[in-house]
């Protein structure tokens, strides 16, 4: 076979998301939120419900998510995201309509409307990254920020006296009459990859057929926060291998709960 039969287009084992725009991506290096924009651009791609999708983005990292995933977006202020999900879902109940919020934004200033968004079952997607840190304005403490964790504002590391507990609010969610699927992942090896995307579309089909709120809570790395080199695969500090030995000890992988399957953990 010569190489130009190798690479017709329907001889591609691999492409890229056409969904997914060439532009310049601002994230840092080992930065998890371009592999779950990848993902996110895939599903809704092979879903074929692109025009029919509406995104919602707040404040953080994840405020230039319009740039890059070509549907529509709206922007909301911080922390109100699931509260603008709610009026364009129950305006356009057809659509598939999710939020794209960091731990920040879904679990400090946003807590009110992420609750009770999720306690109405509000037929939205909450994708929620948590990465232990404010990644957009410098590295402070966030509510899921680990104990002992050293951040801008507790560099010495967070005290439960001082600044109290890691508030793991997935499971709170889980507990929810109005949610029916609730799963925490990760993107940081390709088996994980595969499992995230997996999950992203079983809430986004959730979310087309009416069924409640679901939240893909997706544990990610902050290098740059965390001050470690997303580099070396050898090397102990690395961000990965730190996620694997210290966020998964607090937030672990898993189905919390899928009102299909019969999982409720």
């Amino acid at each position: 076979m010569e190489l130009n039969d190798i690479i017709k287009p329907e001889n591609k084992v691999y492409s890229e998301p056409k969904l997914l725009n060439r532009v310049h991506m601002h994230y840092c290096p080992g930065c998890s939120h371009g592999v779950v924009h990848k993902l996110v651009a895939q599903v809704i791609e092979e879903m074929g419900v692109a025009e029919k999708t509406v995104g919602v983005s707040p404040v953080g990292c994840a405020v230039f998510a319009y740039n890059y995933i070509d549907v529509d977006w709206e922007e909301a202020p911080h922390g109100r995201a699931t509260a603008l999900a709610t009026a364009v879902k129950r305006l356009w109940p057809e659509n598939l309509v999710f939020t794209y919020q960091g731990d920040g934004d879904f679990s400090a200033i946003g807590t009110c409307e992420s609750i009770h968004a999720c306690n109405r079952g509000e037929n939205i997607v909450i994708i929620f990254i948590n990465n232990a840190i404010y990644g957009m304005t410098g590295g402070q403490m966030a509510p899921t920020t680990l104990l002992g964790q050293k951040t801008a504002t507790c560099p010495y590391g967070r005290r439960p006296d001082l600044n109290g507990y890691p508030l793991a609010i997935t499971p709170l969610l889980a507990q929810l009459d109005g949610t029916c699927y609730v799963t925490r992942q990760s993107v940081h090896t390709p088996a994980n990859v595969r499992k995230t995307k997996a999950a992203l579309r079983k809430a986004f089909e959730n979310s087309l057929n009416c069924k409640g709120t679901s939240v893909v809570e997706i544990v990610s790395a902050c290098n740059t926060g965390w001050k470690l080199t997303p580099e070396k695969a050898n090397k102990p500090e690395k961000a990965n291998k730190w996620m694997e030995e210290n966020m998964f000890a607090k937030y672990p992988l898993g189905d919390l709960k899928d009102l299909e399957d019969g999982i409720q953990r």
